[in-house]
């Protein structure tokens, strides 16, 4: 593992669909041209779910379990499509059958590995995201998206919400205290954890502006 890439890596996560995920990614690839950024997206498909196409599927159990392809098209209107229109060097799409996220991890550190000579390893970073690679990997900076007037609560975002460097809240931060019993989170988790409002389409708030230059400005030590 000494000679595999090592990189600075951003994780963008959240406790449900259509919160914003994607929107954050774009925001701080934005809002740092400068970066060369490798970004991606990790989506876990249900059961009977085929990873290659995202259809119902007739595949065994352990079939087609995983699928990468790199983003062409910046106008394609997959979310990857999103994160090259918002200037990223390069884009992914990792699928998997849902809990064979670990299957897939490899063909992730491949993926990486080809690309990585045209990469300069001083200024490139790598934003995943995902909720479930938290298991797997412990990133540079994790970002958690919440909306307290969304009732579906991943347990993968669950689990990890106690390791995010700030909390994201699409709304008022002020409405924490009054969500609903299933989203109740721990009082010092709000009490010790950074967290900043932002409506999508506002601008990245300035403390994770700063979180994420001061990663920018560290070295790459992350192995996928």
């Amino acid at each position: 593992m000494s000679d595999a890439p090592r990189w600075r890596v951003i994780v963008v996560g959240g406790h449900t669909r259509s919160i914003g995920k994607t929107q954050l990614v774009c925001d701080i690839i934005s809002a740092f041209p400068q970066a060369q950024w490798i970004a991606g997206k990790i989506t876990q498909y249900g059961h009977g779910v085929c990873a290659q196409n995202g259809n119902n599927c007739d595949c065994a159990p352990d079939e087609h379990i995983t699928a990468i392809e790199w983003e062409s098209m910046p106008q394609s209107g997959t979310d990857s499509a999103r994160f090259l229109a918002a200037g990223a060097k390069r884009s992914l799409w990792l699928r998997t059958k849902q809990g064979f996220l670990a299957e897939g991890l490899p063909q992730l550190r491949r993926a990486l590995q080809e690309i990585f000579p045209e990469t300069n390893p001083e200024f490139s970073a790598l934003i995943l995201e995902s909720n479930s690679l938290m298991q797997f990997l412990k990133p540079s900076l994790y970002f958690a998206v919440i909306d307290p007037s969304r009732e579906d609560f991943k347990d993968s975002a669950r689990a990890a919400l106690d390791r995010a460097d700030a909390l994201v809240f699409r709304g008022s931060m002020n409405s924490a205290a009054a969500t609903p019993g299933w989203l109740k989170l721990p009082a010092n988790l709000l009490r010790t954890k950074p967290s900043v409002s932002q409506l999508e389409g506002e601008p990245l708030p300035e403390p994770l502006h700063v979180l994420v230059e001061r990663a920018l400005l560290s070295r790459p030590s992350i192995v996928i």
